[in-house]
């Protein structure tokens, strides 16, 4: 049977916070929308669930599914479909009794009137930079006398300002008049954010695109203006309660924890207010005249999303040596070069690019059970570099792998960690994530200090080997796409601008190596500090009697990515110690001192420290390659992919 619907009843719940005539008195008024997007349409929502009885509505887009992370009509039912008339329908099957006015079209200034017309408040749910006509709605709003709310989604808040007749207009506020196109978008972001609270946790600001209007959002800074625009309307509605209008100004930010209430009295025209816009004109300057970044196409097949993921496989100074060939609907080759014999870390005929191809079968291996899929790999030449091939199947029930979600968030970290020792549960997880056929072994952070330190000076006896490392330091980007950040190594102004340099001048391939000085820095910087500010160092072993060559190594780097995605599950940091292994690789004189400290240098694949992070949120990382630089194929990318439930026979054609 059809439930009837009770006004009464529906909103009865607000009754308490309300008053019952308060509450019909709501059921008279007639609020107007501007915009059904991102706070448009949750304001809608959310004010008819106040009980609001009439509203009028604009706007004359469609969803797309670039609109899923934040607009509350999005869904896979209503992309293509045009945004008034799915929120028209949502508020509706709330209250079936609203009286709706729907401007389709969207908002001119033909229709500024009848779109204002017997409407007792305005919120503002226009698109960021649709400012033209929002100056002029806000200034027919102040000729009529109609209260004007403006809640704008940023970083995970709000910047809320509320203009009441009488008080500080919109364009006093903002001071938009005789300004450039580009000043205004800056005034209107100093405006409604003058204390900046979210700059403070923007951790990649290159999505920032002002001059090509485009910024990151979020759903929950969205709701988050819903809920504040929907009291301070009430409150307006209802004339109960205060309303700091402008030129107060309100921030709300839930990430930083944080309300920041501001008195502007003489809006973006203060001194203090010009010297942001100031700044603000210089960084947006520089934004206008960067090259544009290429934009890559975002995965949309089960093979893209894999091999998005695949991406974010460890691999020594983030070389990414690999290149992945799609040969069919459910099949791919990867090649994989070795480093050059100048290379510190090309020891033992290049293992540590065996171990990293471990890792990136590993990273696919995850990645494929969120699509349903298995893999199999085979090793099919190594004359070369490597070359493996891999095959996905339909999987019978393995489901989700549980280390999925911390594909992208493991990274390399090299600060100090806290000294706290690993507790005896948290070692036995990772001892079984590494499976059968290697071993755990645990060593004092003081011994494995003294032996880095020892690698260290002695690599920097070697010229070659100092550029080639050199070589995949990034001195300029806080996120490497295909080096490591200088600021991941702790490098301050001074030494990213010799590292600069060096790097000009083409490094010391050819001339004397670095002091005995520099050298010894270099250690106590780089391994004897964080090193000894570990909770425990530990290597990875063959287990007596197993077996050794490429595939083996292999299979040692699938389980090393299984034991370093445990221990990112389990809330701890960590980071490989390539180079006292490859000293002692290449050295008889550094080989002693690894016996002694760690054990038969040709046994251990793996040496690393592990503990608990100082801080979570590292202020360098190296990110990855876009998909498309490692990938060809022939077919379509995002061509549909029939993944057969069996594999095929190997047949691997020389590509």
């Amino acid at each position: 049977m059809r439930p009837v619907f009770s006004y009464a009843l529906a909103f009865d719940r607000n009754i308490g916070w309300l008053t019952e005539w308060e509450q019909l008195a709501l059921r008279g008024k007639r609020i107007a929308i501007a915009g059904m997007g991102g706070v448009g349409g949750v304001h809608l929502l959310t004010l008819a669930r106040f009980g609001i009885g009439a509203f009028s509505i604009a706007d004359f887009d469609r969803f797309d599914i670039v609109n899923f992370n934040r607009q509350i009509g999005a869904t896979m039912a209503t992309v293509g479909r045009p945004k008034i008339d799915v929120l028209a329908e949502m508020a509706l099957a709330i209250n079936p009794e609203l009286r709706l006015t729907r401007f389709e079209k969207g908002i001119d200034a033909g229709n500024v009137d009848a779109f204002l017309e017997g409407v007792d408040l305005f919120v503002d749910g226009f698109d960021f930079f649709e400012l033209a006509i929002r100056r002029r709605v806000y200034a027919r709003c102040a000729e009529l006398g109609i209260p004007a709310l403006c809640a704008a989604p940023i970083g995970m808040g709000a910047g809320c300002l509320a203009f009441v007749p009488g008080g500080m207009s919109f364009e006093e506020y903002f001071r938009f008049e005789g300004q450039s196109d580009n000043e205004q978008y800056l005034r209107f972001l100093i405006g409604l954010a003058p204390r900046g609270l979210h700059r403070a946790y923007l951790v990649d600001p290159g999505r920032v695109d002002l001059p090509n209007h485009k910024g990151p959002s979020t759903g929950a800074s969205c709701t988050i203006c819903a809920g504040i625009t929907a009291v301070n309307a009430v409150k307006l509605l209802l004339r109960r309660g205060e309303v700091q209008a402008a030129p107060y100004h309100h921030h709300y930010d839930a990430f930083r924890n944080k309300l920041v209430v501001s008195r502007l009295p003489r809006g973006l025209n203060g001194p203090l207010q010009r010297l942001k816009l100031a700044i603000a004109r210089r960084v947006y300057e520089s934004a206008r005249t960067r090259t544009p970044t290429r934009p890559e196409a975002p995965p949309r097949t089960p093979m893209d999303e894999i091999l998005n993921l695949a991406r974010w496989a460890p691999s020594p100074g983030n070389a990414q040596p690999w290149h992945v060939t799609v040969t069919g609907a459910a099949s791919l080759v990867i090649d994989i070069a070795r480093p050059g014999p100048e290379h510190p870390y090309s020891y033992r005929g290049g293992e540590p690019t065996c171990l990293a191809a471990g890792t990136l079968i590993e990273t696919m291996r995850i990645a494929a059970s969120a699509q349903g899929l298995r893999l199999d790999w085979r090793l099919v030449d190594e004359s070369d570099g490597l070359r493996v091939a891999v095959e996905f199947a339909r999987d019978g029930g393995g489901g989700l792998d549980p280390l999925f979600s911390y594909l992208t968030t493991r990274s390399v970290d090299r600060r100090p960690y806290r000294r706290r020792a690993l507790t005896e549960a948290q070692k036995s997880a990772l001892a079984s994530a590494l499976g059968d056929g290697l071993v755990l072994s645990w060593h004092e952070p003081a011994s494995v200090a003294r032996l880095a330190a020892r690698a260290t000076r002695r690599m920097a006896r070697q010229p070659d080997a100092v550029a080639a490392l050199a070589r995949s330091i990034d001195p300029d980007r806080a996120h490497s796409p295909s080096g490591i950040p200088a600021g991941a190594l702790g490098l301050g102004h001074l030494g990213r601008a010799l590292l600069r340099r060096g790097l000009r001048r083409g490094l010391p391939g050819s001339s004397a190596p670095p002091s005995l000085v520099a050298g010894v820095l270099a250690a106590f910087r780089a391994d004897t500090v964080p090193i000894r500010a570990s909770g425990g160092c530990f290597s990875v072993r063959r287990a007596a009697g197993a077996a050794t060559g490429t595939v083996s190594v292999i299979e040692a780097g699938r389980a090393v990515q299984r034991l370093w995605l445990t221990a990112s599950r389990l809330g701890l940091a960590m980071q490989p110690l390539f180079r006292p292994l490859a000293m002692a690789a290449s050295s008889p004189a550094m080989a002693g001192p690894f016996r002694g400290e760690i054990g038969d240098p040709e046994a251990v694949l793996f040496l690393a420290r592990i503990g608990s992070p100082r801080s979570t949120a590292p202020n360098a990382r190296s990110t990855r390659r876009p998909l498309m630089d490692l990938i060809t194929t022939a077919l379509p990318l995002n061509s549909a992919i029939a993944v057969p439930t069996e594999p095929a026979r190997w047949t691997v054609e020389t590509v």
